[in-house]
């Protein structure tokens, strides 16, 4: 009897010590890799912000975020399997324009819901499209380009369907009365690699993805799609500037997890990407590829996130696209 009684003391001691490191455990997120996944190929613009944010957490935080590219159907691929992830904080995604506001209303069955399905963690920032050509195209300005395509059919190479830069163009063609034939690719890269090549007229990106090739003069810039210059590009002209005052179109990231993290959870990571992305160096290192770094709650990303699908859903029935 007294030795039942001895082993039931130590089984009832090791229980409360198990309960006793629990909330220990919950306190030292993260403890094993935490999965950021990209929603399109590695070379756009998503993909070099994403891999950029998680060296940096990583560095500072000693974090080990693992990037996961899962590209497709306009971003809507990598965006469904973030939002059917585990709830626990160890998968997030950096989604933007195209998979949170666009893609639901361009979609016959997107797969998920922005809102429902997610819980919002940090706005990034936002920054402007580029409307670029190759260095040898005959077109030098906006105007050359649109009385050419008034001849001539052109061509306009975009990162997918539904991307900012597909419904930019389409924009820019309703507005400029002109033809242009649609042509999607899988992602940024393969799209300027065609641009360079001359395989394709025109195409809108982001900066990120375009500023290298723009330095290195292989791509000439005709036109930014912001309501300022940017200030990476200050002799690029504003679409405003160059006749067309109603076009404005930006793209803007931000970094989401799957609806069931809880809210604590939710808090501490907004407050260590915050803390990484907000100080000085990182701002300039965004603004160099014409990202403007501007934080809010997540509370106040999910308001932002319903207004924007409300605008580009908009455009998305005012130039007609759809696909089933």
């Amino acid at each position: 009897m007294k030795r039942f009684t001895q082993c039931a003391s130590a089984l009832l001691c090791l229980c409360l010590s198990l309960f006793s490191v629990a909330p220990g455990a919950a306190a030292e997120f993260p403890d094993k890799p935490v999965r950021l996944i990209i929603p399109y190929p590695p070379g756009g613009g998503t993909d070099i912000l994403a891999r950029l944010i998680a060296s940096k957490v990583s560095e500072a935080m000693k974090w080990n975020i693992v990037t996961e590219n899962r590209p497709g159907a306009g971003g809507s691929i990598g965006i469904e399997a973030a939002a059917r992830a585990t709830p626990d904080g160890y998968t997030l995604a950096l989604a933007e324009t195209s998979n949170l506001a666009i893609n639901p209303s361009l979609y016959s069955n997107v797969g998920y819901d922005p809102e429902a399905d997610f819980s919002p963690i940090m706005f990034i920032g936002s920054l402007p499209l580029v409307l670029v050509v190759s260095v040898d195209s005959q077109y030098q300005t906006l105007a050359s380009l649109v009385a050419g395509a008034k001849k001539n059919q052109l061509s306009m190479a975009s990162a997918g369907n539904g991307t900012v830069g597909h419904l930019a163009g389409e924009m820019f063609k309703i507005q400029a009365g002109i033809p242009i034939l649609h042509v999607p690719y899988k992602g940024a890269a393969p799209a300027i690699n065609d641009i360079i090549g001359g395989r394709v007229a025109l195409f809108f990106g982001s900066l990120p993805s375009l500023r290298t090739q723009i330095a290195a003069g292989k791509l000439r810039a005709l036109a930014v799609t912001s309501s300022a210059r940017a200030s990476v590009l200050p002799d690029v002209p504003t679409f405003k500037e160059s006749g067309y005052p109603e076009f404005e179109a930006t793209v803007w990231y931000g970094l989401l997890a799957p609806k069931g993290v809880s809210q604590d959870l939710i808090a501490q990571l907004h407050k260590t990407f915050l803390n990484v992305l907000g100080t000085n160096d990182m701002r300039d290192r965004l603004a160099q590829d014409g990202v403007q770094f501007n934080a809010i709650s997540p509370e106040e990303f999910g308001a932002w996130i319903k207004t924007e699908r409300g605008k580009w859903g908009g455009v998305v029935r005012q130039v007609g696209a759809k696909i089933d």
